[in-house]
């Protein structure tokens, strides 16, 4: 038997539990006094629902469960490989949000604002920073195409941010409508955007000379590619530039308004950018993408938008939805790297008792449990080693049944 968790996941020691659970209820406790519900779905979702997801390359890295018993063997015996799985795990909560909603529609105000904070699955190839089983944490507003809906997500995710503790951050705005209409101008045909837009999204990791270089391997004109790069290699990507470039847009209009807002509200506690290289993986994707990004510890640690066709495969009607996704895993390997400690509402104390005083034992501690989180333990052979570790572990104090009067208050 392997002792070891599988490549790709982790255990969490109860102190890095503690933190987990800490970050957790703190951005919960955000979101929810911003006026979003809690929601819960299942991590397994129908095979066809996932695969017809447009997930972007996370559709490749779907966990895919196998049939059943009789089904199972009945395809095996068919040789109809392709149907050997009917369910997989969610890559993220975007999916399993939009199918919940086309199922509860009728139970749910509108519009409706959620919250997801719960585990996910990727066949990724495990390297750090990349787990197959990680945490996101997702707020998302149902039912209206109002850009305030944008704005009123890019405040309430960077507070969550702020009262974690996350400092110095830039929030990056897009949307893909103007690419498009960017990418269009310079000559690339409809077709191709998509394609081309996955390349582009890279610009931040191989640089305007790598995308061209991935578009000249890709085949498509050269004459179109080197306007292009003309216009990545001048460097001035503003909104300015763009709209007298492409002319007036609906989706420059937008922009400019949710970054002018969201930058009154923002109290001058984080940045905001426009970044026309800001695409995001998903093709689930139709109009504004933000991302966050740690201007201290390079890397987006927070990113969604607008899909506003997604629900609609279920419903086969127009239903509006935008979504922020904290990337959680990230935000606390950059705070565990800090030091950070989770703040306690009640200090932690151990009680030590002998065996046979059990009752006298628990009473104590349901005593003391009215001011401190309380422990117990029954007496060690070796207490100062014991006490030693609980000191290690964080423990304020222990008591020790028929041999204290008070609690002792370990070494600060």
């Amino acid at each position: 038997m392997k002792v070891k968790s599988v490549k790709g996941t982790n255990d969490y020691l109860p102190e890095q539990a503690r933190i987990r659970d800490y970050l957790q209820n703190k951005i919960l406790e955000v979101y929810t006094e911003n006026g979003f519900e809690h929601i819960i779905t299942p991590a397994i979702e129908d095979a066809e629902n996932l695969d017809k997801s447009e997930g972007g390359e996370n559709l490749n890295l779907i966990f895919k469960i196998l049939k059943r018993g009789d089904k199972l063997a009945k395809v095996i015996e068919e040789g109809n490989m392709e149907q050997l799985s009917d369910m997989g795990l969610r890559y993220d909560l975007t999916l399993p949000l939009s199918r919940y909603y086309a199922n509860n529609k009728n139970e749910l105000i509108s519009p409706m604002k959620c919250i997801q904070i719960d585990r996910v699955y990727r066949a990724e190839r495990p390297q750090k920073g990349r787990l197959r089983e990680f945490i996101q944490c997702d707020i998302d507003i149902l039912g209206t195409s109002s850009i305030n809906a944008e704005i009123e997500l890019i405040c309430t995710t960077t507070k969550a941010l702020l009262a974690i503790g996350m400092e110095e951050f830039t929030v990056k705005v897009n949307d893909r409508r103007i690419l498009r209409a960017v990418l269009l101008y310079m000559g690339f045909a409809e077709e191709e955007l998509d394609s081309v837009c996955i390349i582009f999204d890279k610009m931040d990791k191989i640089g305007a000379e790598g995308v061209e270089r991935e578009l000249e391997e890709k085949g498509y004109a050269l004459e179109v590619i080197g306007k292009f790069a003309d216009f990545l290699k001048d460097g001035d990507f503003s909104l300015e530039r763009i709209e007298a470039m492409i002319g007036e847009n609906e989706a420059i209009g937008n922009v400019k308004k949710i970054m002018d807002i969201a930058a009154q509200l923002s109290e001058g506690k984080y940045d905001l950018k426009y970044d026309i290289s800001l695409v995001r993986g998903q093709g689930y994707y139709t109009g504004t993408v933000f991302e966050v990004e740690s201007n201290k510890f390079k890397g987006a640690i927070a990113g969604g938008g607008r899909y506003d066709n997604l629900i609609g495969k279920f419903l086969h009607e127009d239903v509006p939805a935008v979504g922020f996704s904290i990337g959680f895993e990230r935000i606390y390997a950059i705070l565990s790297e800090q030091g950070i400690k989770e703040e306690e509402s009640k200090k932690r104390v151990a009680v030590l008792y002998d065996a046979d005083d059990i009752v006298a034992a628990y009473k104590k501690a349901e005593e003391l449990r009215k001011e401190y989180a309380v422990t117990l333990f029954e007496r060690p052979k070796k207490v100062g080693k014991f006490l030693n570790k609980l000191e290690e572990k964080g423990y304020y104090g222990f008591y020790q049944l028929g041999q204290s009067e008070e609690i002792s208050v370990m070494r600060q």
